[in-house]
């Protein structure tokens, strides 16, 4: 791929980050074709390798498995979010990072990562795309191991503001799926989450800083509810997962999972059935 690659040294702190990110947000005023001049130029982390001690508490909080010699699925996301997180926190990038939304995830894995391997980490923003609620920035995040692609994701984050656009007709909503399980999510999961990512974003954290906000209550990471659901659907070594991130879960709460065995969601409990989170996971073949 075209543009400039930046080495760094280390994983920048995302706690200074999260906080200039916010001090340059009411500073940047989103708007239809806006542009942003930093796209395609990659930020690099080489040779790294993985706290295995943050991998076991983030193993725990997620529902995977702990003690094996594998990364789980979400867990380069981890990796990569710091380095995200400073080309969004930038002077240069156009959209502020307060209200920035993380919308939707695909994330491809083509073969089994050793939690013990090294590797190369690399982060770019690919566009910023027009969407009918404002703007979409397309972050791509890849893991190499001897120059070969292992893993790959691609995130989108809305910053919404007004469009010309007219609005979307709405898609009927397929048929809920088989419930498997309802979990009861404690209030301080959006703690346990944040120590294990380093994503102490204070609208996960406490019922007065997100109120902050405009939540009533803390709500879990998005990233968290998409590894929790995988940790209960199962996945193979080269598989490509795409998910949507619908609604935000609320803190303490109870949600119920669903599955068919390809696709999978997190619904509100009650009569709303309201869902969170929709995704599928397909094997990858050939």
């Amino acid at each position: 791929m075209t543009g400039t690659v930046t080495i760094l040294s280390g994983p920048p702190s995302l706690g200074p980050l999260l906080a200039l990110g916010a001090l340059r947000s009411p500073f940047k005023r989103p708007r239809p074709g806006v542009a942003f001049p930093g796209t395609g130029e990659r930020l690099a982390l080489p040779d790294l390798r993985v706290d295995l001690a943050r991998l076991a508490a983030y193993e725990r909080v997620c529902g995977f498995p702990t003690g094996e010699d594998s990364l789980p699925l979400t867990y380069p996301h981890v990796l990569g979010f710091p380095l995200a997180m400073r080309i969004m926190s930038g002077r240069g990038f156009p959209l502020p990072l307060l209200g920035l939304v993380h919308t939707s995830i695909e994330i491809t894995r083509h073969t089994t990562l050793a939690a013990t391997g090294s590797y190369e980490l690399s982060v770019h923003v690919e566009r910023l795309a027009a969407h009918r609620r404002g703007t979409e920035a397309v972050v791509v995040t890849e893991l190499r191991d001897g120059g070969t692609v292992v893993w790959e994701s691609t995130s989108t984050y809305l910053a919404r503001h007004r469009t010309e656009a007219a609005p979307a007709a709405r898609e009927p909503e397929p048929d809920p799926l088989p419930v498997l399980d309802e979990w009861r999510l404690a209030a301080d999961v959006g703690r346990r989450y944040g120590a294990a990512s380093g994503d102490r974003n204070p609208i996960h954290l406490h019922p007065l800083t997100a109120r902050l906000f405009g939540f009533p209550r803390a709500i879990a990471h998005g990233m968290w509810t998409v590894a929790r659901c995988l940790a209960a659907h199962g996945t193979p070594q080269a598989v490509r997962v795409h998910a949507e991130f619908r609604a935000p879960v609320l803190l303490p709460g109870t949600v119920t999972f669903a599955s068919d065995g390809e696709r999978f969601e997190l619904r509100a409990t009650g009569e709303s059935r309201r869902v969170h989170v929709s995704g599928r996971a397909d094997p990858l073949t050939g």
